[in-house]
């Protein structure tokens, strides 16, 4: 197996994550520098936007979500909210995932014709952007899971980070030091899921 698919294949959603560093800050930009570089987009927008918070403005991310979570969970299942919001802040830092809506709606608008595919186009963009740096982050030793606290966080998010209003935010990816391994993970049978014709 080549060593990409052998990367895609050790990528798994790693709840159990601590602070400790297994790479530089250096090194995670640069992962997330080629990333957004050389990931391919539609009509080659790079409509695709991300953010990297790391250590005191990760805490602050989460700090922010659970205080957004506060307001609208019961009070009696709040604490369970706060120990799932707790173990991504455990992590070392955020990947914040965007879509800048004026890059997609000038597109909308210089090829009306395909208008209606621009949003869905993006979103696959940035499901492409968040595959490659979750793989890339899996490949030097961090573990890593997708969220989405959007949009219950994005007025916050805005705010604090002065993040331009045409940014959409779209998923949040917690990573840190894996300290538990993810669960087994079930496979459907590959002769529902592939056919090939020959």
């Amino acid at each position: 197996m080549s060593a990409f698919l052998e990367a895609i294949k050790n990528r798994r959603s790693y709840y159990g994550i601590s602070k400790e560093a297994v790479v530089s800050d250096e090194k995670i930009q640069e992962i997330v520098n080629e990333a957004v570089l050389h990931t391919p987009s539609s009509f080659n927008s790079q409509s695709s936007r991300v953010v990297v918070l790391l250590q005191e403005q990760h805490d602050k991310l989460w700090d922010m979500t659970a205080s957004e979570l506060e307001k609208i969970v019961p009070a009696e299942n709040f604490s369970s909210t706060k120990e799932k919001i707790n173990s991504f802040k455990a992590g070392y830092g955020t990947i914040l995932f965007f879509e800048d809506q004026e890059v997609i709606e000038g597109l909308q608008k210089q090829f009306a014709l395909y208008a209606e595919n621009f949003p869905v186009w993006a979103n696959q963009t940035n499901a492409m952007h968040q595959l490659v740096i979750w793989t890339a982050l899996e490949e030097v030793g961090f573990g890593a899971s997708l969220q989405h606290y959007n949009p219950l966080i994005d007025e916050a998010v805005q705010g604090e980070w002065s993040i331009p209003s045409s940014w959409k935010l779209v998923a949040q990816m917690p990573f840190g030091k894996p300290i538990a391994e993810p669960g087994e993970k079930e496979f459907k049978p590959l002769e529902d899921r592939v056919k090939i014709y020959k």
